[in-house]
């Protein structure tokens, strides 16, 4: 038994038939294509799922698409358009990428982060992303790259 849903991906409208039990994640994977969310530990423990459900950040992966009737989600493949996004940016220029398989959720965290609070300190910083996970243990960049992309969105760094 299935049951259509809509919803706005990236600012494109989407309808869809899906069954009850179909997560968010597999949704934007294996129904729209946006490998970018990824897969981790099918806990919410992670965060390598992490979107962004009407401004806000969510875990995919402990989310049925069916609560996100008529939401807005924006995943790491519509955070830029044709440019990277300053936060990505960042993430590239100081070596916050590692491996790469957590970095869509950590940027999508960080973008999340820095709507909320402009100028985060490094506590903020590890704070917040504190439900992301990094198998590679690059935290040190991982902050150090949050830091600047939030100069880089306009917020000032407090030390």
């Amino acid at each position: 038994m299935s049951a259509p849903v809509s919803m706005t991906v990236n600012g494109r409208k989407v309808t869809a038939n899906v069954e009850p039990r179909t997560l968010l994640v597999q949704y934007l994977r294996d129904q729209l294509g946006l490998t970018g969310t990824h897969v981790g530990c099918d806990t919410s423990q992670c965060g390598a799922c992490l979107v962004h459900v009407d401004g806000k950040s969510v875990k995919s992966c402990t989310m049925l698409v069916a609560q996100a009737e008529g939401a807005e989600i924006l995943t790491i493949e519509g955070l830029s358009s044709g440019e990277l996004h300053p936060m990505q940016a960042a993430f590239k220029e100081h070596h916050g990428l590692q491996c790469g398989f957590c970095t869509p959720g950590m940027v999508m965290s960080a973008v999340d982060l820095v709507k909320q609070n402009p100028a985060p300190t490094e506590h903020d910083i590890r704070d917040w992303l504190e439900g992301n996970i990094c198998r590679c243990t690059g935290y040190h960049n991982i902050v150090k790259a949050v830091e600047a992309g939030a100069k880089a969105m306009g917020g000032s760094h407090a030390g």
